[in-house]
């Protein structure tokens, strides 16, 4: 009898040692969160499309983990669009370690395929969260899904935003922004966004959120 041997995976070891990481320094974090959508104290009955730019992915993590009402009856849990590369894949492991699901898809790779994906977990009454700058940018370029998804679902729009006071920034094309241990986070959950189903010039709605979502980012953190 042959006994084989399980094939090491790069890409789920060093999302086990990120996520470990991640929750480290998560724990250490300062929090502030401002909810002006009620989605904390009074959760909507349906899924909600949560939107945020891709260098607010960790401060978006802390809050998912601290506040996220996975209890509450109307909460079926949170997915996250991924890229199907092999960060794509570091960053759904990661994901997983910490509770959420993911979805692969991106513009550019398996884009049909994810809205399928997307909308089938909406209906199923799933949150999703989306970065629409990425996974490549331009940074703060809000790409068209999120509104489509919206308008095609009739899901709002939830944006989110987040202020680090304090973070290494790494040299990529968004400034991916990490917090310092002890730091503190502003999370602030905007009031929702509805995308009108009769609408025919969705690139006025995309570059209106394009628009509010970069000037709230720049204004809470210029550096960024």
């Amino acid at each position: 009898m042959t006994v084989r041997k399980s094939q090491f995976n790069k890409q789920q070891f060093l999302a086990a040692v990120a996520a470990t990481l991640a929750r480290i320094i998560f724990s250490t974090i300062r929090l502030r969160v401002t909810d002006r959508s009620g989605f904390l104290t009074n959760p909507p009955e349906g899924p909600r499309i949560l939107v945020f730019w891709h260098n607010r992915i960790p401060a978006i993590s802390v809050g998912f983990l601290r506040h996220y009402p996975a209890k509450h009856p109307t909460r079926k849990g949170v997915s996250v669009l991924t890229s199907p590369s092999k960060d794509g894949d570091i960053l759904a492991g990661v994901m997983a370690n910490l509770g959420m699901g993911s979805v692969r898809g991106s513009s550019s790779r398996r884009g049909s395929t994810a809205i399928r994906e997307l909308t089938s977990l909406l209906e199923s009454g799933v949150d999703l969260a989306i970065t629409p700058d990425g996974p490549r940018g331009p940074k703060y370029s809000l790409g068209p899904g999120a509104v489509f998804l919206s308008q095609k679902t009739g899901i709002p729009i939830m944006p989110v935003h987040a202020r680090y006071h304090s973070a290494i920034r790494l040299k990529t094309w968004d400034n991916f922004a990490i917090p310092i241990p002890f730091s503190r986070i502003d999370i602030t959950i905007d009031q929702y966004v509805t995308i009108n189903p009769e609408a025919t010039d969705l690139e006025a709605e995309r570059l209106k959120l394009e628009t509010y979502l970069r000037e709230e980012a720049e204004k809470s953190d210029p550096l960024l």
